[in-house]
């Protein structure tokens, strides 16, 4: 894969599954309400695709060393990655009871981490173990960690 597309698909992909996945388990820890889950995650995809989108184009700017195409590749790579994998959490949300989406989005969104870890750590010819504990680590924090600020939010302001 070329490196500006590789760009846009590993930082939307790591940002889609991470970001929305803390979004939709704060959410619906404080709300336990389909809509605003699927609200949010729609917000997320659009807002952060595009504001993602252009950081990607202005880090790639400021390099200098990537032709204009390039920069751009990875601007659009970004932001339709970014959208589509933080969209694809609608559809357990549509399809099952929340409680039920929520823990289906959390398997599968760290099952992909998984896999991009390990296609990383082949790729770089080091620990698979190391990278994908790092990467998966980090997800789960960030699932606490909204899961129990929205839970300290509904039981403060709720």
């Amino acid at each position: 894969m070329k490196r500006s597309f590789r760009i846009g698909f590993s930082f939307g992909l790591t940002s889609g599954i991470v970001g929305t996945l803390g979004l939709m388990v704060g959410l619906n820890s404080s709300t336990s309400s389909k809509l605003v889950v699927i609200g949010g995650i729609l917000a997320i995809a659009i807002a952060e695709g595009f504001s993602e989108a252009v950081s990607i184009h202005v880090t790639e700017e400021f390099e200098n060393t990537h032709t204009e195409r390039e920069v751009w590749e990875s601007t659009f790579s970004t932001l339709i990655c970014k959208f589509a994998f933080s969209a694809m959490f609608i559809i357990p949300v549509l399809l099952f009871d929340l409680e039920i989406a929520i823990i289906l989005s959390i398997l599968f969104g760290l099952y992909m981490l998984f896999l991009i870890s390990l296609s990383i750590a082949r790729e770089r010819n080091v620990e698979p173990w190391k990278l994908i504990a790092k990467h998966i680590s980090i997800a789960v924090f960030v699932i606490f960690a909204t899961h129990y600020i929205g839970l300290w939010l509904s039981a403060t302001c709720g």
